[in-house]
């Protein structure tokens, strides 16, 4: 065994552990593969029946010996000091022969994988403990009556949670930025700015979008009072068709199609969704 570095990390341990992580997920993946694959390979049901079992319970078997292992493992790895903004698994990165040893790269994956994963558990234990819940009440409270219909709902989600998700949308294009404020309570409020080009003033209701207001850079999105204004349009006809991060060159790209930049006093304002190649509204078919 390596030794253990002053850091308190021990690296052939945690090498270990990343392999044990892998094996885990293959492990996770047959098992998937089995419950999809089914019964076949055998003439008699009784035949079909018992091999399934056979092979579904040996990837059971693998799965907890992987993930007794990975257990055992982390428990060897050591936990780093609090000195270095990433821990000291960030003086991996300084590493020479990364492409050889890409030890860093992998930890972040891991370890954002694990978190999300972990994160993700616990709001889907939460609403199937909700749901339990309210057929509980439903099953005592109708009994021999018709149970009204049931009416549709809207997920909520926790406001730190709908926080994140734009927090990255926010670092994943940094031609936008976006400015969330909560004026009214819990429904969340995005003042989204794409390069010089244009505003957009977007009401969201959990993760859903309840209101999206586009206007150009240079008109006013406030009211009298300094709140945001979700109700007036913009004056220009070119910002009530938008396609959002694609027209940061909404004014210098020209229709794929015929090569033009204006078509009836408007720039091509229609976006191919997989390449975001522009075109006149006329061009596109």
């Amino acid at each position: 065994m390596a030794d253990v570095l002053s850091v308190g990390v021990n690296l052939e341990a945690f090498s270990q552990a990343i392999s044990a992580i892998q094996a885990l997920r293959s492990s996770v993946s047959r098992v998937f593969d089995c419950l999809k694959d089914g019964m076949r390979n055998k003439e008699t049901l009784e035949g079909r029946e018992k091999a399934f079992i056979a092979h579904f319970q040996d990837n059971l078997h693998s799965v907890n010996r992987d993930l007794n292992e990975l257990e055992r493992l982390s428990n060897l790895v050591g936990k780093p000091s609090e000195n270095h903004p990433l821990h000291n698994s960030g003086l991996l990165s300084l590493d020479p022969v990364q492409d050889k040893t890409p030890l860093y790269s992998q930890l972040l994956q891991a370890y954002k994988w694990s978190n999300k994963l972990q994160y993700h558990a616990g709001l889907a234990s939460g609403l199937l403990n909700q749901q339990s819940l309210k057929r509980s009440a439903n099953q005592m409270g109708v009994s021999a009556k018709r149970r009204p219909k049931a009416q549709p709902t809207t997920l909520v989600l926790p406001p730190q949670y709908v926080d994140d998700v734009i927090s990255r949308i926010d670092r994943m294009f940094p031609e936008m930025s976006i400015h969330l404020s909560r004026p009214n309570g819990t429904s969340a409020m995005l003042l989204v700015t794409l390069g010089k080009v244009l505003k957009v003033i977007v009401v969201m209701r959990s993760l859903f979008i309840d209101r999206t207001i586009v206007k150009g850079y240079n008109e006013n999105v406030y009211t009298e009072d300094g709140k945001l204004d979700i109700w007036s349009k913009s004056n220009y006809q070119v910002f009530q068709k938008t396609w959002l991060r694609s027209y940061i060159k909404l004014f210098q790209a020209p229709c794929q199609r015929c090569g033009k930049f204006l078509q009836d006093g408007l720039p091509p304002t229609w976006r191919d969704f997989r390449t975001l190649e522009a075109f006149h509204d006329t061009c596109r078919q």
